[in-house]
């Protein structure tokens, strides 16, 4: 029998509605090969939406996503909405609703793509980012004082719960005893006094409990260092939501294109709906040309299917990845080629 999702598609600003159809078009043939099918729902939620009505979504937006299987999403900003405006307008209010408290941030280094560090080989760098995706520094509590004054003042508290860090330390423990066995912990402990200790120690405290995993800690800065220096030796990092963001991004683009780049919004206990979304944002400077990379889209619809039950159908999706790459010299721009983003997803599918 063929198992249908239903799936909400938000393709966003910019460039989120030219990667999201190629995104469909690769689900589509793998539906039929491995015997699935989406109803997708597509909603309008956007920049776009906000300067015409005044807000991101309609009040009952969430009350709208409830009941899918699986939300894919294209890309969120506009040049004159603030970024703060569509954030919290839209993908947190999400987020947070359904509890995604992981974001998962796969990177991988592919043959043929030709990268700016030295170091970073086809077959070596594979890292695994998992960002805590629900508190840390992105918290609301704070606020502005004396506005247009000399004495203006801005507080932005940050929130560590021992709930939330242990949550986000198990679900990458785990993690890594299925993948290679290796766990680093990014902390900042030497120089933020209350909130990095207290990660550090919960962190080694969940460590007791996953005996298997060899884990250790780097401070954020050196790590970012590492990542440039040395990024075959890293497998699974754990980070808190600021430093995460950063990091994923970071080793993104060691990868050679921050196109490419895949995420993952998981509520793991599967009580609520999660959300998939390339991390390159809406891209402005490039919406409207045909020549975005559809890969970062391509790859998170994989970890959607992953996270349904179709791990086979993912991992078809991935290995077209890594044959159109190794095997193909058809490129879009910013992976150095000319191709535009429906040739590439034409090439992408006949490797399927």
């Amino acid at each position: 029998m063929t198992t249908n999702h239903r799936i909400a598609l938000i393709p966003g600003d910019g460039i989120g509605a030219e990667v999201l159809p190629p995104a469909q078009q690769v689900l589509d043939v793998l539906g039929r090969r491995h015997g699935f099918s989406l109803s997708c729902t597509s909603y309008d939620w956007s920049c776009e939406r906000y300067l015409r009505e005044g807000a991101m979504m309609p009040a009952d937006g969430i009350d709208q996503l409830r009941d899918k299987d699986a939300i894919l999403l294209g890309a969120v900003g506009y040049p004159g909405v603030p970024d703060h405006v569509s954030l919290w307008g839209l993908l947190i209010p999400i987020r947070r609703s359904f509890r995604q408290y992981v974001n998962l941030r796969p990177i991988r280094v592919f043959e043929g793509i030709d990268t700016p560090v030295r170091g970073a080989r086809p077959g070596e760098v594979d890292i695994v980012v998992v960002r805590e995706n629900a508190e840390g520094e992105y918290s609301e509590i704070g606020g502005r004082l004396n506005r247009g004054t000399p004495e203006e003042l801005a507080v932005q508290e940050s929130v560590f719960t021992r709930a939330g860090v242990t949550r986000i330390a198990d679900y990458a423990f785990s993690l890594a005893a299925r993948r290679r066995g290796r766990l680093t912990s990014a902390t900042k402990s030497n120089g933020i006094i209350h909130t990095m200790p207290f990660w550090d120690e919960l962190i080694a405290e969940r460590a007791a409990e996953h005996p298997g995993v060899t884990w250790d800690q780097e401070h954020i800065d050196a790590l970012a260092a590492k990542f440039v220096l040395d990024p075959a030796r890293f497998d699974v990092v754990v980070a808190s939501n600021l430093f995460g963001d950063i990091l994923s991004d970071l080793a993104a683009a060691v990868a050679g294109s921050i196109g490419i780049a895949p995420a993952a919004n998981l509520n793991p206990e599967r009580d609520f709906p999660s959300m998939f979304e390339p991390v390159h944002g809406s891209a402005p400077d490039i919406a409207g040309q045909g020549i975005a990379n559809p890969l970062g889209a391509i790859w998170s619809a994989a970890m959607m299917l992953d996270h349904l039950g179709h791990p086979a159908a993912a991992r078809d999706i991935t290995d077209a990845i890594a044959s159109v790459l190794a095997k193909s010299d058809t490129r879009t721009r910013d992976l150095g080629g000319t191709a535009t983003t429906a040739e590439f997803t034409d090439k992408l599918i006949e490797l399927l």
